[in-house]
């Protein structure tokens, strides 16, 4: 009997496998939906606009639908205004340790705690630029917009080339920006941007381009502690890292993040818009398309 050699035996298998690999599908066997024909079968029924860019921050594999149409942000840019806040402390325009003083005139309901806090309540810059993160609070956006201007945060994003992103007025009307003049940004409210525009400052913040990387790497870290995880996040607390940002407004929900997960960092921006109903729920139709979608993003742009 001949001598089997182990060399003779992956020639076998690799010869076998090869031939399976070159084996033609049977005929009639259904071709995997792509990407694209898997996101518009899952909007397909959805009564409202959507908007998606997402990214594989290690492959550059991409994704687009209307990608580069300008949105409302609704409290998405408050990601643009928190880096303006940097970008000001690492200039010494301002300190993390200035007080800023919680009145009833600063005051502005929706989300967030300080409209709860006892007036005359002193607290830091820092402090409230961490909460208009974390906890999206509309009185610490205003506020910190009462420091660094909408004005300063629209010459930042251009200087980083996201020129479709414009911080426009504070939550509840006042500090108009320049933008705010012209008649078109009024329909976007408090801010508008574009998806595209949006994952390229997610992008940047992680390679450690903005302001400076221990900066940026401070700014994902508020973003990863970001505590409103109804889209993008939602369910994967536990398991996959999430930095993101949202925002609700009235029948729009957007959704703006990097989703860390074994087969690439993932970056997105979904916005969705003119929905029939207007509901404040966890479970509204918005969020639940943003959580879908992006399940449905994770999986097509994995390496």
């Amino acid at each position: 009997m001949k001598k089997i050699t182990f060399v003779a035996v992956l020639l076998a298998l690799v010869a076998v496998t090869a031939m399976a690999q070159a084996r033609p599908q049977p005929a009639g066997s259904p071709a995997m939906p792509s990407l694209d024909e898997r996101i518009k079968a899952e909007i397909g029924d959805f009564k409202g606009k959507v908007w998606i860019y997402a990214k594989n921050l290690d492959t550059g594999k991409e994704y687009g639908m209307r990608a580069d149409e300008q949105v409302r942000t609704a409290s998405t840019i408050k990601l643009p205004i928190m880096t303006e806040v940097f970008r000001q402390v690492a200039e010494g325009k301002i300190a993390w340790t200035d007080p800023i003083e919680i009145t009833k005139a600063v005051k502005v309901g929706g989300s967030g705690i300080l409209f709860e806090f006892t007036d005359g309540t002193k607290i830091d810059v820092k402090t409230a630029m961490t909460l208009m993160i974390v906890q999206s609070d509309n009185t610490a956006t205003n506020v910190i917009l009462d420091k660094v201007t909408s004005n300063s945060v629209n010459d930042f994003m251009a200087k980083l080339g996201l020129n479709d992103t414009l911080s426009l007025r504070k939550i509840g009307g006042g500090g108009d920006a320049k933008a705010w003049d012209e008649p078109v940004n009024k329909l976007f409210g408090i801010g508008r941007s574009s998806p595209r525009d949006m994952v390229k400052l997610l992008e940047m913040l992680e390679k450690g381009e903005v302001v400076s990387k221990e900066a940026s790497a401070e700014m994902i870290a508020i973003l990863r502690r970001q505590q409103y995880k109804d889209g993008i996040g939602r369910n994967s607390l536990d398991t996959v890292p999430v930095a993101s940002k949202s925002g609700s407004l009235d029948r729009l929900r957007s959704d703006v993040g990097i989703v860390y997960t074994r087969r690439g960092r993932i970056a997105m921006a979904i916005t969705v818009d003119d929905m029939p109903v207007v509901q404040y729920i966890m479970d509204d139709m918005g969020n639940e398309l943003i959580w879908r979608l992006s399940q449905i993003l994770q999986e097509g742009l994995a390496r």
